[in-house]
């Protein structure tokens, strides 16, 4: 099939062109090439095997020009940072909100030649992860903590009705959306966008939620990316990660083989055909444990700096429940936390990394952002 990745020289959209390539597709990518993300000059691994279109998703001519004869479209083109999204807004909204809409606007345009939309969708809608209490015996869906709570250094959450501390329990797709940054609230509106549009105008749709992706190719020098890369940069710099509250909240990390075997399911099924999927693992780890376990892959005795301070729109734990994408799709992970970073230690160890970690928490803290 013909196939437009947009974002495909990106961390995510390479490997998945490179799985597409390999099946035997004809790959078009359109991406802008943001310096923040892929550095001055074009990535090694973008693959020549793929027809390359550099441009931006506002630029409706360009838009044109990639779709023509594609039958197969997957929207990874995003600007990505929840801290940077909350002083950049404008910055996020075009490329998010705007970059999608030119998009889906182009597509209705001849809706008959589209087999699939796959759009890029995230976990960080979702805000606060799902709770339990067993004591009531009850789901909660907590909003944010209060910040009289939080500048007590009282971090976890507690059952309104007893006061007993809440239990983590999987993320479901029918859990409320609470989006808690200008990057959140933009990514719901892609997943929106492209859902709404898709069933209007009869293009097969489907929205995966990543977790917390991480592997090879992600972009050390950004410091707005992926926890793992952020560390992992620290790192090879010398210098020790710096972690926000007490390092004992906890994320799903998903390796990025599993984002593209998601990706490749939901376009050669029908399935999740209108649907929104979380992509995870449904395993949680702490951040605490994310560095520690890079600090001696890398083969570095430093310690986090756990700084007891808090950023504003910060969620304590999410953790993926992936029974509908196993169910409706086939998905199930096949990468271990222990064997993705394995393979990513591998290739750190090939890296230069540009440490801009400092410069960039000084900026959130110059907007109070940090406290």
């Amino acid at each position: 099939m013909n196939i437009l990745v947009t974002g495909g020289a990106g961390f995510i959209g390479s490997h998945l062109v490179d799985a597409l390539i390999e099946r035997g597709h004809t790959v078009r990518i359109l991406d802008s090439l943001v310096e923040q993300v892929h550095g001055p000059t074009p990535p090694e691994h973008l693959n020549q095997q793929a027809e390359f279109i550099q441009g931006d998703v506002n630029d409706a001519e360009i838009v044109a020009k990639a779709l023509d004869k594609v039958e197969v479209v997957y929207h990874q083109a995003a600007e990505v940072g929840v801290g940077q999204s909350m002083y950049e807004i404008v910055r996020y909204v075009k490329a998010n909100d705007l970059g999608t809409a030119v998009l889906l606007e182009e597509m209705i345009k001849r809706p008959q030649q589209f087999k699939k939309l796959i759009v890029a969708s995230s976990m960080s809608i979702y805000g606060e992860g799902a709770y339990r209490c067993e004591f009531c015996d009850k789901s909660i869906f907590p909003f944010l903590r209060p910040s009289e709570q939080l500048a007590a250094h009282d971090w976890d959450f507690k059952c309104d009705e007893c006061g007993s501390e809440l239990r983590t329990i999987g993320t479901s797709e029918e859990k409320p959306l609470y989006p808690t940054s200008v990057y959140a609230v933009s990514k719901q509106d892609q997943e929106q966008f492209c859902l709404a549009v898709g069933r209007a105008y009869k293009i097969p749709t489907v929205a995966l939620r990543y977790f917390n992706v991480y592997g090879t190719r992600q972009a050390l020098s950004n410091p707005y990316t992926g926890v793992c890369a952020i560390f992992s940069s620290r790192l090879l710099n010398d210098q020790a990660p710096t972690i926000f509250e007490d390092g004992e909240q906890s994320r799903d990390f998903v390796n990025v083989k599993d984002i593209v075997q998601a990706n490749l399911l939901a376009m050669e099924t029908s399935g999740g055909d209108y649907q929104a999927f979380n992509i995870g693992t449904g395993r949680a780890t702490s951040i605490k444990q994310i560095s520690e376990l890079l600090a001696a892959g890398l083969g570095k005795d430093i310690a986090p700096v756990i700084v007891g301070k808090y950023r504003e729109g910060d969620i304590r734990h999410c953790v993926a429940d992936i029974s509908k994408a196993k169910e409706m799709l086939g998905y199930t992970p096949s990468v271990t936390l222990e064997d993705g970073l394995a393979e990513l230690l591998k290739w750190l160890g090939e890296q230069d990394a540009e440490d801009k970690v400092e410069a960039a928490t000084a900026e959130l803290t110059s907007r109070a952002l940090v406290k």
